[in-house]
């Protein structure tokens, strides 16, 4: 799998636009222009479920949470009390991402897609969780969670 298609891509595009296709070939042509070529990249991060067997203690304790999650620290995730999610970071870990209302989509299908921001993370207020069947939900807040004794 290539790491970076779209240089592939412009180095082909750039192969195939010769001077005749650029009107070099028509002396009306005024010389010295060059044509340009945009690609951008969109990036959508699927949460997978996280398997049951990670959730050795059942309590957590609530705690204040971050705004924002980088995208990158996305490890699973697993549906909470109503309108609520359980985000598993890498590192172990945890998150609960509080929904502006209940999400009952997510209780059924196993993954979600969140869209990270241009900065590479995932804010509360700003990005929603967007289900599998078509949905969103707004994140309302995150909370840390810690192992309650």
């Amino acid at each position: 799998m290539l790491r970076r298609p779209w240089k592939l891509a412009a180095a082909t595009l750039a192969t195939l636009v010769t001077p005749a296709l650029l009107g070099a070939a028509d002396p009306s042509f005024p010389q010295g222009r060059f044509a340009q070529v945009m690609i951008r990249e969109r990036v959508i991060v699927r949460v997978p479920r996280t398997p049951m067997r990670v959730m050795t203690p059942t309590r957590w304790k609530e705690r204040k949470g971050p705004r924002c999650i980088p995208a990158q620290q996305l490890a699973g995730a697993l549906p909470g009390e109503e309108g609520t999610v359980d985000i598993v970071l890498a590192g172990g870990n945890r998150v609960r991402a509080h929904l502006s209302r209940a999400c009952r989509q997510i209780d059924y299908y196993a993954t979600f897609y969140i869209r990270p921001g241009a900065d590479g993370q995932i804010c509360a207020r700003r990005d929603p969780i967007r289900t599998r069947a078509g949905g969103t939900c707004d994140i309302e807040r995150f909370r840390a969670l810690t192992p309650a004794r």
